[in-house]
């Protein structure tokens, strides 16, 4: 589909039959690694391609403008609101992107910690964030990564609303 030719078409421009590749695409047949690779020189991809674990790699979400699943924290941070814009959960890496914003009730709290990298674009707002011994000035347009182990947080909350992507890379143990 990728390469918009239909499997007559390929089976034609890579020299096997119409019924074998019939049966190579159902599984009936295991081709051989001769006609893998005129295969896969028609479809401009290296052999390989038909040898990766694809199914692993089919995870996605969608989550339409507006749509976060709501995350209530147990003991959170009085004022921050978390809507999860998404999950990987294939493979050894765990993606949470979450949109995470600030209401007026909310207070300046530096110190978070957790595994993982975390990735924060900011959307709206000026902090002062802390990020282990230092801290930063971080407004609209700005961004950080992170190793999320040491503390870290809004220290100072400078202009509000407050809002911000946060994304946590976690491997699996």
């Amino acid at each position: 589909m990728a390469a918009d030719l239909s499997a007559g078409a390929l089976a034609t421009q890579a020299g096997v039959s119409r019924s074998m590749m019939s049966r190579i695409e159902r599984g009936l047949v295991s081709p051989s690694i001769e006609v893998l690779d005129k295969i896969a020189t028609v479809l401009d991809v290296p052999m390989s391609r038909f040898f990766a674990d694809q199914v692993r790699r089919l995870d996605m979400s969608h989550v339409p403008a507006g749509k976060g699943l709501k995350i209530e924290r147990v003991d959170a941070v009085k004022g921050y609101h978390y809507a999860l814009l998404g999950h990987l959960l294939s493979g050894n890496l765990f993606v949470e992107p979450y949109l995470i914003e600030l209401s007026d009730e909310a207070t300046p709290y530096p110190a978070f910690q957790h595994p993982g990298v975390k990735f924060i674009y900011m959307l709206s707002g000026r902090v002062k964030y802390r990020y282990g011994s230092r801290t930063l000035e971080v407004k609209a347009g700005d961004s950080l990564l992170f190793d999320a182990r040491a503390l870290h947080g809004a220290e100072i909350l400078r202009e509000r609303p407050v809002s911000y992507l946060s994304i946590v890379f976690t491997l699996r143990e």
